[in-house]
């Protein structure tokens, strides 16, 4: 199960009646991750009015959260419109906030909406893109003769080996794609003494 998400972050400038609308577009997979992004761009321009922002997580296709803010703009002229930029392309795990400095001439509420559209789009169309793989998480417990055919399998299966105990046995955390794990504990039925969800 992979899906599009941001592979670095990007910030664009988008200008219109002299105010400027700085999108900064980035990958963010929790909510903590969010805000401290969020954090970072209040950081970079405290003097700002405005830091509107929204997010998708998860696979774009049925995300697992999705959020937005105004941040004192007009009700519905900012976050939502930014959001709206978010549900009509297909990546995931991304957070978008666009930071507003007014140039003193007032755009009205339709102006807002397609200006914070426009800086949304700017920078999703700048945005360099990779594909995320849902890794599921496992815990093998082995004989030590079978640690490196373990390791050997979760690399063809482009998955990742999280932590290694050694006791009497090898207790390894593996992470494998979600369509590798049914055939992985096939393999694993006749050598391994246990095999759990980590969650468990």
């Amino acid at each position: 199960m992979t899906y599009p998400v941001p592979a670095k972050q990007v910030e664009t400038l988008y200008e219109i009646k002299k105010s400027k609308f700085i999108a900064c577009a980035g990958f963010a997979n929790s909510r903590e991750s969010a805000m401290a992004l969020l954090d970072s761009v209040k950081q970079q321009y405290p003097d700002a009015r405005h830091h509107c922002w929204a997010y998708v997580f998860g696979n774009p296709s049925s995300p697992s959260s999705a959020a937005m803010a105004d941040d004192g703009e007009p009700s519905g002229t900012a976050g939502k419109p930014i959001l709206n930029v978010l549900q009509h392309k297909d990546i995931g795990d991304i957070m978008i906030i666009v930071t507003r400095y007014f140039g003193g001439i007032k755009l009205g509420a339709g102006g807002l909406v397609r200006a914070y559209s426009a800086a949304a789009q700017q920078a999703i169309d700048a945005l360099e893109i990779r594909q995320e793989i849902k890794l599921e998480p496992l815990r093998v417990d082995i004989d030590f003769k079978h640690e490196q055919f373990v390791r050997h399998l979760v690399e063809q299966a482009q998955g990742n080996i999280a932590n290694c105990d050694y006791g009497s046995s090898v207790k390894i955390d593996v992470e494998l794609p979600l369509d590798a794990l049914e055939d992985f504990k096939k393999q694993m039925a006749p050598i391994a003494f246990s095999v759990s969800e980590e969650n468990e």
